[in-house]
């Protein structure tokens, strides 16, 4: 009995982790496309990318970890994903790149496959 109680609390931790990525992706969404409508160089630029960027840093950390469950392969995939994010964020920041489509589709994606919506 207690083991699958365990099982259950584990589940249930696993989906409240999913839901809070989720929300947290959906939120850094809707600052780049404000930051989008008002340019690259506006104060919503500045604060998406930065939001994006502590963002980031945290869940590649979590991702590096060798005590994160998810599948070595995919981990893989999206630390790839996420230094991507991280240079092309600062691409903008440098005024090399002034396009945050990618960078809105990328996590567009992501969220989906969290279980979420588009928007």
């Amino acid at each position: 009995m207690s083991s699958s109680y365990y099982a259950e609390v584990l589940e249930d931790s696993s989906a409240d982790s999913r839901e809070r990525e989720r929300e947290v992706i959906k939120r850094s969404i809707v600052m780049l496309n404000n930051a989008r409508e008002k340019g690259h160089n506006s104060r919503e630029a500045i604060d998406a990318l930065y939001y994006l960027d502590r963002l980031w840093s945290l869940l590649l950390d979590d991702l590096a970890n060798e005590g994160n469950r998810l599948p070595k392969e995919l981990r893989a995939s999206l630390i790839s994903i996420g230094i991507w994010i991280l240079r092309e964020a600062e691409s903008i920041r440098n005024g090399g790149s002034q396009g945050f489509d990618g960078l809105i589709d990328i996590s567009e994606t992501i969220c989906q496959g969290l279980g979420g919506s588009k928007k």
